[in-house]
Order: C-alpha cells, then structure tokens, then sequence
C-alpha cells in the first residue's frame, strides 16, 4: 500500500469522535478479521447506522474507527473514507469531558474504618 496518493490521516485529529453517529458509505465484507463470519459475508451494508466506539491507528497513517452497528449486533473496524457523518456528538463542542463519554468513572472506595478496642 503505497501513501504517495493518500493523505496520511494521523497527522490531523480524527474526524469522528466515541459516540457520533455514522452511516456506512458502502457493503463491507468479513476479510477474516470478524470471528464467527465467514470470509467475504457481507457484515456491514450501504445506508447502515452506526456509533464510533474507538479510535485506533492502523500502519500509523490511517485512523480505524470501531463503529457498533446495534441493528447487526456487530462492532466493525471502518476507515474515515467509508464513513459519512449521521450526527456529531454536539455537546463535545461545549464539553471537552463529552469526548470521553464511554469511559465510565467510579467514586473512589472508602476507606476501610477501624473500630476502637474497647
């Protein structure tokens, strides 16, 4: 895979962000990845509603958005290219913590108490 013609997408922040709603651009087939698929099934269709997940990087050009299709019960690695906008998460504009919103964080434990000897 040569970059010569592709702009190398790490160099910019992603375009989507956890939680924005995104439609599928076209038919994505199983290209081994997906266990419990068969090679070349059809695991994601054109029109179909998906929410980013996760961001990765694939080769340290490309971001690889993990898109969780609820309707197919499936979560799939997409490219920006195969993905347009449905609805951005508005509120991350206002709120830097929306960015984060699928990270769930938990009151600290208190601390164990110890009773006085009598």
């Amino acid at each position: 895979m040569s970059t010569d013609d592709r702009e190398i997408e790490v160099y910019r922040d992603p375009l989507f962000q956890p939680g924005d709603k995104v439609i599928s651009k076209k038919n994505i087939k199983n290209d081994g990845t997906m266990a419990g698929k068969e090679i070349g099934e059809t695991v994601v269709k054109k029109g179909d509603v998906g929410y980013v997940r996760d961001i990765g990087v694939f080769l340290q050009q490309f971001y690889i958005y993990a898109v969780d299709f609820v309707e197919r019960d499936s979560v799939v690695g997409m490219r920006e290219r195969e993905l347009f906008v449905g609805e951005m998460l508005t509120r991350r504009r206002e709120d830097p913590s929306a960015l984060q919103s699928h990270i769930v964080t938990r009151a600290p434990a208190p601390e164990p108490t110890q009773e006085a000897a009598p």
